[in-house]
């Protein structure tokens, strides 16, 4: 583990196999050059996180790019997040189309020329397959939490990962002509799956950690004067269920009707946070946590 740019950088294990096999069998001009692809990649994210003022605290270098943690993971907009996602594949684009015009007109070595160009655009295309923590899973959790509200966008986006990484699991065991099974994928497809798995574990706590941080976001757009957007719900229903329904980048106001639709109340919805962290039960009705 090294720290560079004030971020902490490992090398995961799964590299580390690569790195090793690659040594083994005398692919190390190969190894550098993944190496190199994966690291800019990284940086590509690294330098629009830091454009956004976010606080980037630790990357894991893979084989296929890397996994960034963050402090303002969920809690920023949408677009920053899409932006974000989409700088790291935008780099393989730029370093793609720079080998093929080395090889074609500078000189270079046509053969790794179309090397580094194959390996940007198989890197690229990898991270924009629709699996968490990938580029591509970013981006359609993204895209999601426009039209939907947060809670519901992160189990889609857990459950379809999960269901993509099992599928690659299931196909890198096809033998595909008489080669076997196919151990790069397979290796892969379980570290998606065994990360996915682990991630849909912790959704209450994601969730959780997106109420905490709505507080700032929703005194912004008050500031802004940017338009509430309105949650109808009844007395009866919980505290949980109307949390739920929040989205992603919109600042909520919650109608409590009674009998007939008459309204009984308004509530910003930063006071049913609020007293929701204080209670802590989702299973608490509106009506319990504000009587009359």
């Amino acid at each position: 583990m090294i720290n560079w740019l004030g971020i902490r950088w490992n090398v995961h294990p799964l590299f580390v196999l690569v790195m090793l096999g690659s040594i083994v069998t005398g692919y190390v001009a190969e190894l550098v050059v993944l190496f190199a692809i994966v690291l800019v990649h990284e940086l590509g994210h690294v330098a629009a996180a830091k454009a956004f003022g976010w606080r980037v605290r630790e990357i894991k270098l893979l084989p296929f790019g890397g996994v960034a943690e963050t402090e303002e993971a969920g809690t920023v907009p949408a677009a920053q997040e899409a932006a974000v996602a989409a700088a790291g594949p935008l780099q393989n684009v730029w370093m793609a189309a720079a080998a093929w015009a080395l090889g074609r007109w500078a000189g270079w070595d046509e053969d790794w020329a179309a090397y580094i160009a194959r390996a940007n655009v198989m890197i690229g295309l990898f991270n924009l397959l629709p699996v968490l923590p990938l580029d591509g899973g970013k981006l359609l959790q993204a895209a999601f939490s426009g039209g939907f509200p947060y809670h519901r966008t992160l189990h889609w986006g857990a459950a379809l990962s999960l269901a993509f990484s099992a599928g690659m699991v299931a196909f890198a065991c096809i033998p595909l002509n008489e080669g076997g099974v196919q151990l790069n994928l397979l290796a892969i497809g379980l570290f998606l799956f065994v990360s996915n798995w682990t991630y849909r574990r912790n959704l209450p706590f994601v969730f959780l950690r997106f109420l905490m941080h709505r507080g700032a976001e929703s005194e912004a757009r008050r500031e802004k004067g940017a338009p509430a957007a309105p949650i109808v719900v009844t007395g009866r229903q919980t505290v949980g269920g109307i949390l739920r329904m929040l989205r992603r980048g919109r600042y909520h106001l919650i109608y409590v009707t009674g009998e007939g639709g008459r309204l009984l109340g308004v509530l910003p919805e930063e006071r049913v946070i609020e007293r929701y962290l204080e209670v802590g039960r989702q299973g608490a009705t509106l009506a319990e946590l504000f009587p009359t």
